[in-house]
This record gives structure tokens, sequence and C-alpha cells, in this order.
């Protein structure tokens, strides 16, 4: 295939394209941070390995703490002149550096809520051996039942009430308002099919019966809980549906595998990051760049990267145990829940206009950051120099 320059395909928060090169070095600079972290992990399952926190997951496991490691996750190869996707090149690179360095690094790329999925995977991991620790990272707008074949679509709107708050539209980076419609009961079960865990749940129990878990074996799923500003569209909302039954799955999953196996299962609430799911999410944007200026400011801003290394190092790492508030949650957003840190932020959400938004705001660096989830302003990335699109994982 002939090298090509890739330029940005941006409108609002939609991307249709990716730089692999941009992808790669980001991938890198994950794993250059990530060595050394710790030791002792032996085999990790990763569902949704890809991007985001799956992706850092993936690469603290493996990099930071010597495990080998399968990855799931649905990502699009290149085909003809359209670059793959970034998910793609992000593990196209981090199989190109565990080979390099013997490192034991697969992917399964698929439909992870699919029974044929499911079954390359047990398949593999007969070959590769039972797994200490799965992370399941999992985010898709639909979900297809493999059983009855109906597909369900999740939605981002209120449960109860309509709800208005603050929001700033892409198209001419004002901040205004957007009103959001209560859903359904048709649309609540559709966002819980989607995005609780019922699919977390089917994976377990599939380990479980093909023994495929090991003796003590943990499971941790990801979650967030937010400000109040955006309480009325996400945690009170459909999706906060959804995360309030994936973590009622991890006490029902706790239980089953202290059981069985010895093991257990945990829930992490983890920071806001710029992600390729939450940049939809009305009043989102506009609270996280708001809460970037605060934690840049106060030196405890974090990335996903850092998040997970943190995660290991005081909750899921060898020898050590989770640490639980009272709903038995693993509380990682507790830099951004803090109570003068909020109160900062709170402050500037009342104040915010489209004419302040730059000063009170680092809206610049969350467009930076939403940018460099497809590898495009990326330091040291020549983006005049052509390149070749067709990464394959090794």
């Amino acid at each position: 295939m002939p090298k090509v320059v890739v330029t940005p395909r941006i409108r609002g928060f939609l991307c249709t394209n990716a730089h692999p090169a941009g992808c790669a070095a980001n991938a890198r600079r994950q794993v250059d941070l990530a060595r050394g972290a710790g030791a002792g992990l032996g085999r990790v399952l990763v569902v949704g390995s890809s991007t985001g926190y799956g992706l850092s997951s993936l690469v603290t496991t493996v990099w930071g703490y010597g495990a080998r490691a399968l990855g799931v996750c649905l990502e699009r190869p290149a085909s003809g002149e359209r670059t793959a996707s970034a998910g793609w090149y992000n593990l196209a690179e981090l199989h190109r550096l565990a080979h390099d360095e013997r490192r034991e690094l697969r992917t399964i790329n698929g439909d992870a809520f699919a029974h044929e999925v499911k079954d390359q995977v047990v398949e593999a991991l007969r070959e590769l051996g039972p797994v200490d620790l799965v992370v399941y990272s999992v985010a898709s707008p639909r979900r297809k039942d493999p059983d009855s074949e109906r597909v369900w679509t999740s939605v981002l709107k209120t449960v109860g009430s309509p709800a208005r708050a603050k929001h700033i539209d892409v198209r001419d980076e004002s901040v205004t308002t957007v009103d959001v419609e209560p859903a359904t009961e048709e649309e609540i079960e559709a966002t819980v099919k989607v995005m609780g865990g019922e699919d977390w749940e089917l994976w377990i129990r599939r380990l479980l019966d093909e023994r495929l878990l090991s003796r003590g074996a943990r499971s941790v799923a990801y979650s967030y809980v937010g400000p109040r500003v955006t309480h009325p569209i996400y945690r009170s909302g459909t999706i906060g549906r959804a995360k309030q039954h994936l973590e009622a799955t991890a006490g029902r999953l706790h239980v089953l595998l202290a059981e069985r196996i010895g093991g257990g299962a945990w829930v992490s609430v983890n920071k806001a990051a710029v992600t390729q799911a939450s940049v939809v999410i009305p009043a989102v944007p506009l609270y996280q760049s708001l809460l970037y200026k605060v934690m840049k400011d106060g030196g405890t801003h974090e990335q996903p990267l850092d998040q997970m290394l943190r995660l290991f190092r005081d909750h899921l790492g060898p020898g050590r145990e989770p640490q639980l508030d009272a709903s038995r949650l693993i509380r990682l957003d507790d830099h951004e829940m803090e109570a003068g840190v909020q109160a900062r932020v709170h402050e500037l959400w009342t104040q915010v206009t489209t004419e302040n938004l730059n000063e009170l705001s680092d809206w610049p660096g969350f467009k930076r950051e939403f940018r460099q989830l497809f590898g495009f302003d990326v330091e040291l990335v020549d983006y005049d120099e052509p390149v070749e699109i067709d990464r394959p994982l090794v």
C-alpha cells in the first residue's frame, strides 16, 4: 500500500480517520511511563483493550507488571486509502513493541458481546493458560443480543424529568445550553443492556465454567460518578442507570468468585477523562475543560495511564487489597471530587461564557487531547511526511 499524507477529518467531536505515526507515538509514551511499575502479574484478559482506560490497563499490566496478556476489541484495519481506526493503530504499535521485547501479547478483534468471540478467547486461553485478572472496559453505543439477535441501542437521556445544562456547541465553540429529554422505559432498558453489567457477568461465568480463571483471580470494571452539575444527564440519567447495574453486578460477581475460586470483583470509579465515549455526553466537555484547568493548576491532573498505574499500585497489584468506600467502590476519582476542587469548578461553571471560555477553562487543552486520541497534534510527529497506513497486528 503506498504511503500517504494523513490529515485530520474532524467535525465537532466526530473524527473519521487516524494518524498511524501519532497513535504509535501515543502508545510508546504510555509504555515508557509504565515500565517497571511493579512485577508479579501472571496472565491478564482485557476486554475492551484498544482505547481509553482499557488500553492503559493493557499497557500497565504488560509493561508495568510483566503480565502475559490477551486483549479483545473491535477495531477497523486500513482499507485502500482509508486509514485504520485509532484503536487499531494503538494496538499495532503495542504488538510491535511486544514482539521486539519478547512479551506475550495477543489480540482477538471482534464483537465482545458475541458468543463467537468468547469462543475464540476460550480457545486462546486454553493455550495461554488460566488468567489471574479480567479487566472489563467495553464502551459501545449498541449491543446485539447473542441469543435473540436483537440490537440494543443506548441513549443519552435523563430519567423522569427533562434537564437543561450548560454546554459547548462545538460548531462555533460557544457556551450555550442544551435541553435533554427524559427516556422511555424501553430506552432505559436498552441503555442498561448495552452499558450495564450483563455482558461482564457472561464473560466471568463463561471463564469459570471453562476453568480458565486461576485460583484467587480478580476482575475489575470501570465506572464514573461525576459532579452534581452533570448528574441529571449522567449519574441520574440513563447512563447512570447502566453504571448502577454494573456496580450491582460487581457485588454478585464478587460473591461468586469468592465462593468458587477465592477471588473477587470490583468496580473502579475513575476520574473524568477525554475519551471517544465521554466527549459526546451533553455538558461533560464543558465540565471537563473547567476541571482540567483547576486540576492542572493544582498539580493533580491525571490521564488514563496515571489512573491505571495508581489503581494497580494501591489496589489491584500483587499483594494489594482494594480500598473501598461504603458502596464497595474503588475511588480513583478522589482528587477530582476533592471538596476544594469541586468548589472551584462550580464557581467557574457559574461564570463561564463564550467570551471567557479560553480564560476560565482548559478548552484548548481539551481539544488537543481529543485530537490526540486519533494521533493528531502529537509532539515530534511530522504530519507533512507520507506514512504507511496499513499496519498489521503482529
